[in-house]
Formats: structure tokens, sequence, C-alpha cells
């Protein structure tokens, strides 16, 4: 009975931890082409706010984004910015021009979606 108490301890620690486990990214082939990151929030469970963001991954380092203004006063927003794979997580840009990078956790990919944490804020993202 005991031995049985400690090996259920021990797989739900286990468990724990594996659920919790971050994506670690080998290089930028497994995030490369178009993804539509459909909302973003400030917790992971916590309220989504829709958004049209269309992220290029280019395989020289670019990161093209085109935002859709949904109140219409701009229309598209294209920005160029640069990102890499470093140490399993993605470094973009913080903003054109600056080399300041904002480092994102993958938390949850496969071939569809993607789900990353970057500083502060979760982005919810499918592939086109």
């Amino acid at each position: 009975m005991k031995k049985t108490v400690k090996i259920l301890s021990l797989a739900s620690i286990f468990l724990a931890f594996s659920v919790n486990a971050d994506v670690q990214l080998k290089d930028n082939t497994e995030i490369l082409g178009k993804w539509n990151l459909y909302a973003e929030a400030i917790k992971l469970d916590g309220e989504q706010k829709a958004v049209k963001i269309e992220w290029d991954f280019q395989s020289d380092g670019t990161l093209q984004t085109t935002s859709t203004d949904s109140v219409g006063r701009t229309k598209e927003m294209k920005i160029a910015i640069k990102y890499s794979v470093e140490n399993g997580e993605i470094k973009k840009q913080a903003a054109p021009g600056r080399e300041k990078y904002d480092s994102c956790k993958v938390l949850e990919k496969d071939d569809s979606k993607m789900t990353l944490k970057c500083s502060g804020m979760f982005f919810f993202l499918k592939k086109l």
C-alpha cells in the first residue's frame, strides 16, 4: 500500500512538471511561414482580446507583421522586424530599428497552432 502511494505521488509530480513544460524550438524551421495571431491576453487562462495580425516568419530572420485595424483608421499596417531562435525561444525585435529584443517562450505548439508568452502578454496563433 505504501509503495502504491509513493508511486502515485511521484507520477503526479512528474505530470505536473510535464504539463507546464515549455516547448524548446531547435531552430526557425519549426515556425517558418505565415501565422494568424488571432488573440492576445494578459493571463494564459484569462479573457482573450481578438486581434487581426499576420506574422510571417521568413528564413532570413525577418518577421513581417501585417495588422488590420478593426476600426478602419489605418486599414492595414505592415512592419518588418528581426527575429531569431535562441535557447529554444523566439527573440524578436521590440520595435523596428531598435536593438532591444523581446524573448517569447513557446508554451504550446503543434502543426496548426502555437501559444507564446512574450513580456507579460500571451499570444495565440494559428498556422495559415
